[in-house]
Parts: C-alpha cells; structure tokens; sequence
C-alpha cells in the first residue's frame, strides 16, 4: 500500500487529523519546523515518491506516531511544509502605488518573489508528486485556489491613494495569468524574475488585458 494512502490504526473517536492544526493535547511547535524542514530537504534530495514518513521523521529526530498526531498522510504532510514555505505575510501592497501599472508591477514583483523562493528542484518535485498521487494534487489545488482568490480579493477590493481597484473580471486575469507566467519563466526557461521580465509580463500582457476586459 502507498504510504499516502496508510495510517497507524486510531481509535474511532480520535478522526482524521486537519493539516492545518492538531487535535487533542497543544503541540511543540518547534517540532514542526524540524519536521518541515526534513520534508523539503528530502523533497530535493530524493523527490515525492520516494519521500516516506518514517524517512523524515528519522530525517527530524522526531517518532513517526509523532508527524502522524499532525498529519493523516503523506501528502498532507508535504503539503503543509510547502504552503508553511511559500505563504506571504499579506497580500497588500505595503506601498500606495502611483497608478495601475505601479500596483501590477509590485503585484507581479511580489508574486515572483514568493514563488521564486521555492527553488525550482523544489517545484519540479511537487509537479512529479502531484502527478503521481491524486491526494497531493488535490491539497496542492485547494492552496493555489485559496492564495489565488486572496490576490483577486487584494485586486479587486483595495483603493490605493487614488488608484481604483480593478473589476472582477480583470483582477480573475491577472490572477490566472500572472503566476502562470512566473511558473514558465522559473521552471521551463530557468530564467529568474528579474525587473525585465516583471515590466515585460505588464507592459505587454497584463496591461492590455487588463484594459480590455
């Protein structure tokens, strides 16, 4: 049996464990960050398939009943270490741009910085695991869906020193398009984010589309 689809037998009252925050007694926090980081170094040095549970708990000197008090799975496992990685702090700009393009370009400067900082060995081995196991593309999914609707609610919603938020439809472009093409650029071209290609994906795609739609 894959280990993503096993768990250690629980009683019937005790359920499935959410990702996001333990059930039961509080946690050790400072074990999460050690169990994390063992889920990316291992993510880079033998991929998801191979990644195991009882792997990185040996990787984190942590009991394997230990990482499974936090999660059911596998894949949920390595989902809460990527998501810990990459989540930003806001979506908000923390400087009133001057006029739209300023706020696309900080937008997509932002975008690029955050997942930039995945590496790309780290997201060629999340879109091998992700094909492989359903479960991982699933959890990857609801994460893209929520950080995606969090930058269209930025989008649509903030008013910025005179500079009117953009409609429903143009900020839901901006959202699909932007990290499409920050992912091409960091795992097809392995080419970084630079302010080049940022005034590049808004002068020449964002821009139009946006006054478009």
């Amino acid at each position: 049996m894959r280990e993503s689809e096993a768990m250690p037998t629980r009683e019937p009252h005790e359920g499935r464990i959410d990702m996001a925050k333990a059930q039961g007694r509080p946690r050790d926090a400072s074990r999460d960050v050690v169990i994390f980081d063992a889920v990316l170094e291992m993510l880079l040095e033998v991929g998801y398939d191979r990644l195991s549970i009882g792997g990185v708990a040996e990787r984190a000197g942590v009991g394997k009943a230990t990482v499974y008090r936090r999660y059911p799975d596998k894949a949920s496992l390595v989902t809460a270490a990527v998501d810990r990685r990459a989540r930003p702090d806001s979506r908000r700009l923390a400087t009133p741009p001057a006029d739209m393009r300023e706020m696309l370009l900080e937008t997509v400067r932002r975008l690029g910085s955050e997942i930039s900082t995945q590496g790309a060995g780290l997201l060629y081995a999340m879109f091998a695991g992700m094909r492989s196991d359903p479960q991982l593309a699933a959890n990857m999914q609801q994460v893209l869906r929520r950080d995606t609707d969090a930058l269209v609610s930025v989008l649509r919603h903030d008013t910025l020193d005179g500079v009117a938020p953009l409609s429903p439809a143009a900020a839901s472009l901006v959202g699909e398009v932007a990290p499409a093409l920050i992912l091409h650029r960091l795992t097809v071209e392995g080419q970084p984010c630079d302010e080049l290609f940022v005034q590049h994906v808004v002068d020449d795609i964002l821009l139009p589309l946006v006054r478009s739609s």
